[in-house]
């Protein structure tokens, strides 16, 4: 039984491992160095974010609406529409 329960975490981690070679296969064709490593710094800060973005341009590029290469000005204007803008909050004191 033991065993058996093994077996399928590794067949599950195998799996997940190819999934993510293919990603970051297919994010390897359509981002430039720069963006990259962009995404890489935004996926240690916060991944659920860098997830999204990543899947996001999959989505994309699967469809054929990826016109080239995304370049590191082109992401960071992606990022800028995905995050939403921090209001400031003031408070009056009476």
């Amino acid at each position: 039984m033991q065993q058996q329960q093994s077996q399928n975490a590794a067949a599950q981690q195998q799996k997940a491992d190819q999934l993510e070679a293919q990603k970051q296969s297919i994010l390897r064709q359509i981002l430039t160095p720069e963006a990259r490593d962009r995404l890489a710094n935004i996926k240690l800060a916060n991944p659920e974010l860098a997830n999204s973005v990543e899947m996001q341009l999959i989505r994309l590029a699967q469809s054929g609406r990826l016109k080239g290469v995304i370049t590191d000005p082109m992401l960071r204007e992606i990022l800028q529409q995905m995050v939403p803008q921090e209001r400031e909050i003031h408070i009056e004191r009476r």
